[in-house]
Order: C-alpha cells, then sequence, then structure tokens
C-alpha cells in the first residue's frame, strides 16, 4: 500500500512541533502531502529568517505550533502564537518571519 502521507509516523499520537527541528539561521521545511489538490507542511524558522514576498495558487492556512511568527498579507502584519492561525488567500502577496523562533504548519488548498 502507498501512503498519501509521507515523513511523519502514522497510527500513533504525535506532538506536530516534535516533528520539525530548529536549525539556527535557517527555514526548515518537511513535506507531509502534496498532490494537485493539497499541500500539508512543517516549517521551522530561526529567529529572524524569512520567507519572502509571494503569492500562492491556493489559499493557504496556518497554525502556528511553536514561538511567534509574523505573518504579512497584502502589506498588513499580523502576530501568531502558539495554537492561533490566520489563512493566506489565494493570489495575494503575502511572507513569514521568525519573530522569534517559530514552528508552523502549512496547509495549502487549490
Amino acid at each position: 500500500m502507498n501512503p498519501k502521507m509521507k515523513n511523519i509516523p502514522q497510527a500513533q499520537v504525535l506532538d506536530l512541533k516534535e516533528q520539525i527541528a530548529y536549525q539556527p539561521g535557517q527555514v526548515v521545511s518537511k513535506t507531509l502531502a502534496q498532490n494537485s489538490a493539497l499541500s500539508i507542511t512543517l516549517f521551522s524558522f530561526a529567529k529572524g529568517e524569512e520567507i519572502s514576498t509571494h503569492e500562492s495558487g491556493g489559499d493557504a492556512f496556518v497554525t502556528c505550533l511553536d514561538g511567534v511568527g509574523r505573518i504579512t498579507i497584502d502589506g498588513e502584519d499580523y502576530l501568531l502564537r502558539e495554537g492561533q492561525s490566520i489563512v493566506m488567500p489565494a493570489g495575494h502577496p503575502h511572507a513569514v518571519y521568525g519573530q522569534e523562533a517559530f514552528k508552523m504548519l502549512l496547509v495549502v488548498v487549490f
């Protein structure tokens, strides 16, 4: 059987923030699932690291797993803390910045 999800244990309870590590001076990503309709990715941002302004073809749902991230959508900044979520709408310029060390789950629906 070919699992639809990868890079993550299955049929066990897990803490998502423990599934990706911080790396000094880096943004680290781990893809959990990707197809034409959906992308699920874990990210960790060292403090001060960022993904610069870009647009996506899908709605991007972000949930903060650890730390504090700054999400910029259409030039407006939002601070995201553990347990909080925001949607970055498809076709709108957005960026992600590690205000502090920051881990997030990104689900993009195309």
